[in-house]
């Protein structure tokens, strides 16, 4: 899908922390997003054109976390590890193919 936007995909990756636990945070959210963020800068994807990694607040799907939402085209996921956020960037990201396995 093409984007007349600013980026090819924004990608919002929740990392909230609730007291009464149940969020995103518990999973590790805020280690792979900085996971991901690196690993888009390394492939040279990031910047104006390309892809933007951002953290978010509670995107209010906590039942069903962790999980990030890529933008323009609103496809969310739920992941587990490193190898479910590589899919997502070489698939999604780069090939222009959801990952089904993680899409909810």
């Amino acid at each position: 899908m093409k984007s007349s936007g600013y980026y090819k995909h924004h990608v919002f990756f929740c990392t909230n922390r609730r007291e009464e636990g149940g969020c995103c945070a518990e999973f590790g959210a805020q280690k792979l997003r900085d996971y991901a963020k690196q690993r888009v800068k390394a492939l040279g994807l990031s910047g104006k054109g390309g892809i933007r990694i951002n953290t978010a607040g509670c995107l209010d799907r906590c039942s069903q976390g962790p999980v990030i939402v890529v933008y323009p085209e609103e496809v969310w996921y739920t992941y587990v590890d490193r190898e479910d956020i590589d899919a997502i960037i070489d698939q999604h990201l780069v090939g222009g193919q959801p990952v089904e396995r993680l899409r909810i």
